[in-house]
Parts: C-alpha cells; sequence; structure tokens
C-alpha cells in the first residue's frame, strides 16, 4: 500500500468525511530538502468533514495528525486543508 493510500484509508476510517482528496506532490519538490527519489514524501490534503464543525483550526490539525498517527514521522512535508 503506498503512502497516499494509507492516509486516504485512515482517515476516511477517522472521519468519515464528504470531501477527501490526498494529493503526492513530492515530485515538486525535486532537489528540495526530504525529497525521496519515488515519492511519497510531500503530500497536500484537503479534507471536508463534520466530525470537524465547532472545532478551532489547531483542533482540527491535532486531530488528522492524530488519525495518521505513525505516517506522519515517515514523511518530510504535509499540507492540511481542513474544513467542516
Amino acid at each position: 500500500m503506498t503512502v497516499t493510500d494509507e492516509i486516504q484509508t485512515r482517515l476516511q476510517a477517522a472521519f468519515d468525511p464528504h470531501e477527501l482528496e490526498v494529493v503526492d506532490d513530492s515530485e515538486s519538490h525535486r532537489g528540495h530538502a526530504g525529497f525521496q527519489e519515488g515519492g511519497e514524501s510531500h503530500f497536500n490534503v484537503r479534507i471536508r468533514a463534520t466530525a470537524f464543525e465547532g472545532q478551532s483550526r489547531v483542533a482540527r490539525h491535532r486531530a488528522v495528525h492524530k488519525a495518521l498517527g505513525d505516517i506522519v514521522p515517515r514523511i518530510h512535508a504535509l499540507a492540511l486543508d481542513i474544513g467542516a
């Protein structure tokens, strides 16, 4: 399973989002810190779920990081766009 698939699976299970997009943006970081040949080092995630209603931006980010667990230390960059 790719890291992209792992991220999608965990976020789907944790939040049952009505919108989820996970983009491996690693190639656009070629030559920068943390780049790995083959990708799976830099990700952009857009997620919309009712579970985030009423939560602060910090609380939403913490919830996503908790759901991803051991994936976070394995990647170099994770950009999050989180909404209700």
